[in-house]
């Protein structure tokens, strides 16, 4: 059986449980946080989540983990077969990761956590976040899904790297980054009602206590 290392508050151990759920796949969840222990290095060879643990050994990186699931697992596509729309998709979720989702991470500490960041970087990542989502808007369809009329990885990159950024841009900047986005808008809702994505949601609100605690011991 598959077994999927990381942790519930993880975005990108998000994208890849609801890959597996949308699939149907069965697989195993073992709790596994970052860090630089040999026994963490072991599994994850920069001490990151998520790593998916296979009958041959462990795969990390998250886009590297969808990509596999896809070639080697049955169950619902999430990529196109067609080698043009694929690229479409898979640029699409580099755009989101890149654009989106990086420049809001180095505000995370600051909208999540209680920490202070820098007002250069503040500065910095919503000059990229307004660029990321204009790039967005320009690439996406919507119709109704991110690449077209069927849920693919680009959806899973939206869900967990849009919604975050969309926090921090009201948190910190004051700024609807969607704004002028009706039809995103509409998608991120309807994802959100998804029985994969509540699930996600729930084990993600029940995990994030002790998360929480783990982070203020850091400090």
């Amino acid at each position: 059986m598959l077994k999927l290392y990381g942790f519930s508050v993880s975005n990108y151990y998000n994208m890849v449980k609801l890959a597996l759920l949308e699939k149907g796949l069965p697989f195993e969840e073992v709790a596994f946080y970052p860090g630089q222990t040999p026994e963490t290095l072991a599994i994850s060879p920069r001490g990151k989540v998520p790593v998916l643990k296979t009958e041959q050994g462990f795969i990390n990186e998250t886009s590297v983990i969808l990509e596999y699931l896809e070639q080697t697992q049955p169950g619902q596509a999430l990529l196109p077969s067609d080698p043009f729309e694929r690229a479409q998709v898979l640029t699409l979720c580099r755009e989101i990761e890149l654009y989106i989702e990086l420049p809001a991470r180095a505000c995370f500490g600051e909208a999540f956590f209680g920490m202070s960041v820098p007002d250069a970087i503040k500065e910095k990542s919503k000059a990229e976040l307004l660029l990321g989502f204009a790039t967005l808007g320009r690439h996406g369809k919507f119709s109704p899904f991110v690449a077209g009329d069927r849920l693919s990885i680009a959806d899973l990159y939206f869900l967990y790297s849009v919604s975050p950024a969309l926090q921090v841009g009201s948190k910190l900047f004051d700024t609807d980054l969607m704004a002028g986005m009706p039809a995103a808008k509409a998608l991120l809702q309807r994802l959100e009602q998804n029985p994969h994505v509540q699930r996600i949601a729930a084990d993600r609100e029940a995990a994030m206590p002790a998360f929480l605690e783990m982070i203020a011991a850091k400090k």
